[in-house]
């Protein structure tokens, strides 16, 4: 089979002598984000049927988290206030010689209002491998269904998924909120702790992880890095007992954090469970806490409720309900509160969607036309 040709972005455009579309179209550009798929196609009109790659380095130099950290803040007040359709996750284990803890996932649709595009989401769990999660993400037009951009979805997952955990912890934690514990030294946890840093004035964090020689190299590599004090812990009690933010983003399938190991006034950000069969977060600490979700519905198949073995019961709000002022979120300062996030298509797409036309105005990228040979 022939390989599919790959042009620059730029071999796309008709040779007119013209300043490069990256020129022409920056101020444009710098004036608005929140463009039409017809506003963004103008610049490439030689190229409408083919598709934007994006590989994982492209990706980093085209987004960062201080630009996507309102757009994101304002999805999920969107998704709880003006949903248009429900977000699905569909998890599936996968057969041998596969380890027998991966698995595949879509995520679908990725959709925000304002936003005439859609996402879908393929990628695979491997917990051993580093990275751990692999994949793409699909960038869809929501009028003609042209795929418009095809790209690796393992950093733009993290990079939403720790800006929902920051949104969460700003909208839930104490104002006074100053000392973190992280629970598992991954890289989520590390980029748990960076977004932290951008929306709390945090002083001082502290890691465990069941490898004591990965929480002490997290804490040695970020120490100087980020600026704070940063120190292993040697048991899980010495992590979060004094902390006023507890993240927890890790692989387990068994609740290990309860009522009697929280201090009053913490705010717990739970990340792990995320599918059936994982868990953080015990029954009883949810009962007892103001419990905050990221989608009700799949909070209980799959999410923090499901993996304690409750249900929409112990569901106080949407974080997109607290954000946009439905509900109250925190009433007391020794109130404990708990985020629960099991990550959501929409997220996919407010950092897909910066990408992809900073991509467009920067020139960056690959083109394939898959339609080639009709």
């Amino acid at each position: 089979m022939m390989p599919l040709p790959k042009k620059s972005i730029g071999s796309c455009l008709p040779d007119t002598g013209e300043k490069a579309p990256s020129v022409r179209y920056a101020a444009y550009f710098k004036r608005t984000r929140s463009v039409s798929i017809d506003a963004v196609h103008a610049i490439w009109k030689a190229a409408m049927t083919e598709t934007l790659i994006l590989n994982r380095a492209e990706i980093k130099a085209l987004v960062s988290p201080q630009e996507a950290l309102e757009p994101m803040r304002n999805a999920f007040r969107l998704y709880s206030t003006q949903r248009m359709v429900p977000t699905l996750r569909v998890p599936s284990p996968l057969p041998a010689p596969a380890p027998s803890d991966a698995s595949a996932m879509i995520l679908v649709p990725g959709v925000v209002v304002g936003i005439p595009a859609y996402t879908v989401k393929v990628h695979a769990k491997y917990p051993a491998r580093d990275p751990a999660i692999q994949g793409v993400i699909i960038l869809s037009s929501l009028d003609t269904g042209e795929t418009l951009a095809i790209m690796e979805s393992g950093f733009l997952t993290a990079l939403r998924t720790g800006l929902a955990g920051a949104i969460g912890a700003d909208v839930l934690a104490r104002r006074d909120a100053r000392t973190v514990a992280i629970v598992g030294a991954g890289a989520q946890g590390i980029l748990q702790l960076e977004m932290l840093l951008l929306v709390r004035p945090i002083t001082r964090a502290r890691v465990y992880d069941i490898s004591a020689g990965r929480a002490r190299e997290f804490a040695a590599r970020n120490n100087s890095r980020l600026g704070i004090e940063i120190e292993p812990a040697d048991n899980l009690d010495t992590a979060i007992r004094d902390a006023d933010i507890v993240v927890t983003a890790t692989w387990a399938t068994a609740p290990f954090l309860h009522p009697d190991m929280i201090r009053l006034g913490t705010h717990v950000t739970t990340l792990g469970a995320d599918q059936p069969g994982k868990a953080e977060v015990s029954a009883d600490l949810l009962r007892s806490s103001l419990f905050v979700c990221d989608d009700r519905d799949l909070a209980v198949t799959m999410g923090a409720a499901g993996g304690a073995g409750v249900g929409a019961e112990v569901i106080d709000a949407e974080l997109g309900e607290v954000i946009a002022g439905v509900h109250p979120g925190r009433a007391e300062p020794d109130e404990i509160t708990i985020f629960g996030s099991v990550g959501l298509a929409f997220q996919d797409l407010v950092v897909a969607w910066l990408a992809y036309q900073e991509a467009l105005r920067r020139g960056i990228g690959h083109s394939v036309d898959f339609q080639q040979g009709e």
